[in-house]
């Protein structure tokens, strides 16, 4: 039987791994948010390997924090646009998974961002936030910032998800 993985922060430990199936058929998305926050579910894995954390959650919002690291540098020297689009991905399609009732789930279909500064291993801190522009009953798409330490706008973005219901 193998061990499922944690992850210690703030005096926390924090499961990693997919959410089960049965917290997807009885908890609205918002209240995965909920308990992944308080440790009762996991949390998604790729948060500790990209340095990127759960801040807050609302009904059609989501807000995520980052840390660049020299790992994620480009041959330039600036922070890859790989790291800056999973960030904002990330809060996207969450801030769409916050509005999803019991038994829906969803995918990304679109994404796109716009990075208008480059973002550097010094620059501390960031903070994305994504908001719900539509939400029917099969499309989803909303819209986000990603933001430095001083709210300066390094990149901004959409995406588009699709909602599905299990057959």
């Amino acid at each position: 039987m193998s061990e499922i993985p944690t992850h210690a922060e703030n005096g926390n430990t924090l499961s990693l791994g997919a959410l089960p199936k049965a917290a997807f058929a009885t908890l609205s998305g918002l209240d995965i948010f909920e308990r992944m926050m308080a440790g009762d579910l996991p949390a998604p894995p790729i948060m500790v390997h990209s340095n990127i954390r759960m801040k807050e959650f609302s009904e059609g919002r989501a807000v995520f924090t980052g840390l660049p690291a020299r790992e994620f540098l480009n041959p330039l020297g600036t922070v890859h646009g790989g790291w800056i689009s999973t960030l904002i991905d990330t809060a996207l399609s969450c801030a769409v998974h916050t509005t999803l009732q019991p038994g829906e789930f969803y995918t990304t279909t679109t994404l796109n961002v716009n990075m208008v500064r480059p973002l550097l291993e010094t620059s501390g801190e960031v903070i994305c936030e994504g908001r719900i522009v539509h939400r029917g009953s099969r499309l989803a798409t909303s819209e986000g910032d990603l933001r430095d330490a001083n709210g300066k706008l390094i990149a901004h973005g959409t995406v588009s998800c699709m909602i599905l219901k299990p057959s």
